[in-house]
């Protein structure tokens, strides 16, 4: 179930988890983490430009997250984990398809790492320990999932997770999935890039505008406007 259609609804119930989540991710931001050259993959082992496919809730403000980053030079939104059949935002919301919201982001790893873009994801765009959720969504289409194109990606990944659940940044269990990459399919055109086109939209305000003051106020070294 989805409350994206509701916004007034939205709004209120976003209002009560906002400040939690804040905390969250502040005090997640803060710690230093993911400095392990051995399993990322950056200029010496990525050459051109790199895709990469994530889940972590509606996919509205994933984009804008990812969009906002110093190397990214697009982000598309759509849906992964289930079949071309059911690729639409009617079937998908029922949470019966396979599918997660997720997005596409293509990026020059000269510039940004995968291991980077992992960092953001799990720091700053979602929060990993909700399982088939995120703030007011529920259903499996909202779940957090890492879609792995290749081993490299996914050895990252579990490296990734698993020194975040060795220092307990959350106080819970990461229950991010790691799935390998089947397909990708761009959702509607009204999806995408939804934020600079509804910037005042109460669950944007709400839920997606603090997280890209975060990022933009705890990684200026890699926000782009």
């Amino acid at each position: 179930m989805s409350t994206r259609s509701f916004p007034l609804l939205r709004y209120f119930i976003c209002l009560s988890i906002i400040s939690l989540a804040s905390v969250v991710f502040t005090r997640s931001a803060s710690q230093a983490i993911f400095v392990n050259p051995a399993t990322d993959i950056s200029t010496s082992t990525a050459k051109g430009k790199q895709t990469a496919v994530l889940a972590g809730g509606c996919f509205w403000g994933m984009e804008a997250v990812f969009e906002h980053l110093k190397g990214v030079s697009d982000v598309i939104s759509g849906y992964s984990g289930g079949s071309a059949a059911t690729a639409n935002y009617e079937f998908v919301s029922s949470g019966l398809t396979g599918h997660a919201e997720s997005v596409k982001i293509t990026y020059d790893p000269s510039q940004i790492s995968y291991q980077q873009l992992l960092k953001i994801y799990f720091l700053v765009a979602h929060d990993p320990t909700q399982l088939n959720r995120q703030g007011p969504d529920s259903g499996k289409q909202y779940r957090s999932v890492i879609f792995f194109a290749n081993d490299k990606q996914k050895r990252v990944a579990l490296d990734i997770i698993n020194q975040l659940n060795k220092t307990d940044i959350f106080h819970k269990q990461i229950v991010t999935q790691l799935l390998p990459l089947k397909g990708f399919y761009q959702a509607e055109d009204y999806h995408q890039n939804f934020i600079d086109h509804n910037p005042n939209y109460p669950y944007v305000v709400v839920n997606d505008l603090p997280k890209l003051a975060q990022l933009q106020s705890q990684y200026p070294n890699i926000y782009k406007k």
